[in-house]
């Protein structure tokens, strides 16, 4: 093995921490609700333009990690910062519906090029190393940095937003150009292995020897065999896309929640820090707690999130707090159980496109989710509509459990 090679990506482990830092200081995640409400959008259209942000997701990712897979996962990388950086602007100068639409659009293409290259860069440079077994607790670390970033990010957003929206993007479009300046320091992980286990030349040598289109479309059906010859694969992505989509709702309307409540986006700010640090025990706890308890841990975590939005709906800020304190716990621990039980089972050569695959289907959720509970808001109010998902939530989860009984009896016979 090349030592200089290998020193290089030992060093993308502590290079990705500090870029998923810098990525995640994320200032308009705690105020872009609570923005386009300022600017004059319904909670309809607030759940419309993220319904379109995941559309463009859902058109884009599979060939954004096809490209990832190809070109490289570092251009693929600084691709998506610098689409960020230019939905900052769009979003800095807009007032309309059809201009937000856009820059959460051009928002949603970057985290295309970002979302797999960056899980499939790390988990390859483990390998090369002889290291992808502590990939479950390097992800936990880094959904940890990931919430201490949002954390500050979380208050110093609401801060800024309440003194001016303007000075809130200035800085998110600060933070994506020094993201991007920081991706150019990190080293090429070499892809060792394709489906079916043969070596495969480096991404860079690729566009020589195939055609594009070609290249594609094998990238496209090769991940579609991959799924369909193993349903495990199929039934992960299908379960954690419908419970993250949830907490992803609760996490974003609770903005408009609390506004409701009679809080300002100071306040807002502090209870999302609360929840923030709930993320980061529940992202600690991830590899203890599943080793522990296996399995049985997933379900308690997805139950956890779901009695979260029931008990949105009695309006007391004491229990919403704790509740959200306990959802942001539950989903933080999932996210490695999840990534790791995924590339466990994902190919090396295939593994930023099925990671794609599996954004694709959380992508899928939001669409019907998000518009769905913002237009159920202006009519029902979000107390009601946080309540109504999660019953829904636990009948999803209930369901689940018994077609996994079903299907393990009918193996056993």
């Amino acid at each position: 093995m090349d030592i200089k090679l290998y020193n290089k990506l030992k060093r993308n482990i502590v290079l990705d921490y500090i870029n998923t830092f810098i990525t995640n200081l994320n200032m308009q995640s705690s105020v872009w609700v609570l923005y386009l409400a300022y600017c004059g959008l319904s909670m309809a259209e607030t759940g419309i333009v993220e319904g379109i942000y995941h559309a463009t997701s859902i058109i884009f990712e599979i060939p954004s990690g096809a490209i990832a897979d190809l070109l490289g996962r570092k251009r693929s990388m600084v691709l998506g910062r610098v689409c960020i950086a230019v939905s900052c602007i769009i979003m800095l100068f807009s007032r309309s519906f059809w201009y937000f639409a856009l820059g959460f659009a051009i928002q949603a293409l970057g985290n295309n090029f970002n979302s797999g290259s960056e899980e499939a860069l790390v988990y390859d440079s483990l390998k090369y190393i002889g290291r992808e077994r502590e990939y479950m607790r390097i992800s936990g670390r880094r959904n940890v940095i990931i919430e201490v970033s949002q954390g500050i990010a979380t208050v110093a957003g609401a801060v800024l937003a309440e003194y001016s929206y303007f000075w809130c993007y200035s800085a998110c479009l600060i933070i994506a150009l020094l993201a991007a300046v920081q991706v150019l320091f990190i080293t090429e992980a070499p892809v060792t292995e394709n489906a079916e286990g043969e070596n495969k030349p480096e991404n860079k040598h690729v566009w020589k020897n195939m055609e594009i289109a070609e290249t594609v479309r094998q990238h496209f059906k090769t991940s579609y065999n991959i799924i369909k010859s193993d349903i495990r694969i199929l039934k992960i992505i299908v379960y954690y896309a419908v419970v993250f989509a949830s907490q992803t709702i609760l996490f974003f309307y609770s903005q408009q929640y609390y506004k409701d409540l009679g809080y300002n986006k100071i306040q807002i700010g502090v209870i999302l820090l609360l929840a923030g640090a709930g993320s980061c025990i529940g992202a600690l706890s991830s590899s203890r707690l599943y080793n522990r308890y296996g399995r049985k841990i997933i379900t308690a975590a997805s139950l956890l999130i779901a009695f979260a939005f029931v008990g949105y709906g009695f309006n007391n800020i004491i229990l919403s707090v704790v509740l959200f304190m306990a959802a942001s716990f539950s989903d933080s621990l999932l996210y490695p159980v999840q990534s790791d039980e995924l590339n466990r089972l994902i190919p090396s050569g295939q593994r930023a496109t099925l990671v794609s695959v599996d954004s694709l289907f959380f992508s899928a959720a939001m669409i019907i989710m998000f518009p769905a509970a913002g237009a159920l808001a202006d009519i029902w109010g979000m107390d009601t509509v946080f309540s109504s998902i999660g019953i829904g939530l636990i009948v999803f989860v209930v369901v689940i459990l018994l077609l996994m009984k079903i299907l393990s009896h009918k193996v056993e016979e």
